[in-house]
């Protein structure tokens, strides 16, 4: 867990160095604005961190109605070119009616999130958005640090995958992936 508790502050520094060239002031929409239905099984809010290259990524937050104690987390990013208000917050919300607490993501550069260029493609920034999302339930008091995981659909699965490589399995047992 050193590494993603390491990476978190190391985001929150990042953040703090006022990069102008990638920091900016996110503008989420607070109204309900996806594609599929709203579960009443779940509670949905807007949250925002910080990558380790200073860009602010927007996400969906789903979490079990009536929610108490410590859950298992997965962070959701759809496939290449989508937003989170598609099929990613479908799997968050979906997932999360079965008891998880979710987020679904925008990639930097994508959607709700920051970063310029607009609607472009970093494999390493990319990887290390989701490598953000860990860190960002990895310090959560909601959430079981001991399982985390991650679901990258189509074209976002090699970035999701890539996030594997600097793991070990056997010292991040406790974070698990899903790869569709």
């Amino acid at each position: 867990m050193c590494l993603c508790i390491a990476g978190h502050l190391f985001a929150t520094d990042n953040h703090t160095n006022n990069n102008k060239i990638m920091e900016e002031k996110l503008n989420l929409t607070q109204e309900w604005d996806k594609t599929f239905p709203k579960s009443e099984k779940v509670d949905h809010t807007k949250v925002t961190f910080v990558n380790r290259y200073g860009i602010t990524l927007a996400a969906d937050l789903y979490k079990p109605k009536n929610a108490s104690g410590k859950y298992p987390a997965i962070a959701v990013s759809g496939p290449f070119g989508a937003v989170k208000e598609q099929c990613s917050g479908l799997y968050a919300q979906t997932m999360a009616e079965r008891g998880y607490l979710t987020i679904a993501f925008d990639p930097s550069f994508t959607g709700e999130s920051g970063g310029y260029p607009r609607f472009m493609a970093s494999p390493d920034i990319n990887t290390e958005d989701f490598m953000a999302a860990v860190d960002f339930f990895s310090v959560r008091e909601d959430v079981d640090p001991d399982k985390i995981g991650i679901i990258g659909i189509c074209g976002r699965l090699t970035h999701a995958y890539f996030h594997l490589i600097p793991l070990n399995p056997l010292e991040f047992g406790g974070i698990f992936y899903v790869l569709v």
